[in-house]
């Protein structure tokens, strides 16, 4: 019976999150050179810490037995992966243009924008089919999660792009102390320091959201 229970999109998120952590592993090998990274490493740690998070909320969500719920939060994951498009297209656009163009930050906003709206209508949607404003805010959280994890899929992919780029082989050698000397290093703190804010403000932001949203959209009682 648990067979044909209404798929949430649990097993792709989780795997997502997996995915991401070994790229993060792996990027960041050897682990004890990335112990030198500002804040005694806790800018690669972090990440790492805030993936296994996402794994055990994923699992605790997934544990949602009504079949009402449960389709909520399957179209609050395809929501997500529609936010998620919209945070990879400011991934995309943060590293293709450049920094000081105003009209290319402009642009990045109105994006994170329009994927906060997204997540808002996934608690809009919980809010209209009865549930309360907390349920709202747990789709949205699940629908943050999934755009959250592809943000971080885009930023981890464009580390391994910029350390393609540049002429050292070995970034680590050139890291003395905890100055980031080389334009390599700098690309890596900077990516670990987006990684840590997509995994950690995200679904913050789309609790908030998705609670507003539940609150201003749903139905009112009389």
């Amino acid at each position: 019976m648990d067979t044909k229970r209404q798929s949430i999109l649990r097993t792709p998120i989780i795997l997502l999150a997996v995915f991401n952590l070994v790229v993060l592993a792996v990027r960041l090998w050897p682990w004890q050179e990335a112990m030198n990274l500002p804040g005694n490493g806790t800018i690669g740690i972090d990440p790492a810490i805030a993936l296994a998070g996402y794994i055990g909320l994923g699992l605790w969500i997934g544990t949602a037995r009504k079949d009402s719920s449960r389709k909520l939060l399957f179209s609050a994951a395809w929501l997500g992966v529609l936010a998620g498009v919209f945070l990879v297209a400011q991934v995309v656009l943060r590293t293709r243009q450049a920094a000081e163009d105003a009209m290319a930050g402009s642009e990045r906003v109105v994006i994170l924008v329009c994927a906060a709206i997204v997540l808002g209508f996934a608690g809009l949607r919980a809010a209209r089919a009865g549930h309360g404003p907390g349920f709202s805010a747990v789709c949205a959280i699940w629908a943050s999660m999934m755009a959250c994890l592809m943000a971080v899929a885009a930023v981890l992919g464009e580390t391994y792009l910029s350390q393609a780029q540049n002429e050292s082989s070995d970034p680590w050698k050139d890291y003395q102390g905890l100055a980031i000397g080389t334009p390599a290093m700098q690309a890596l703190a900077n990516s670990l320091n987006t990684v840590s804010g997509f995994l950690l403000i995200g679904p913050v932001v789309g609790c908030v959201i998705g609670a507003l949203f539940a609150w201003f959209g749903g139905p009112k009682k009389a």
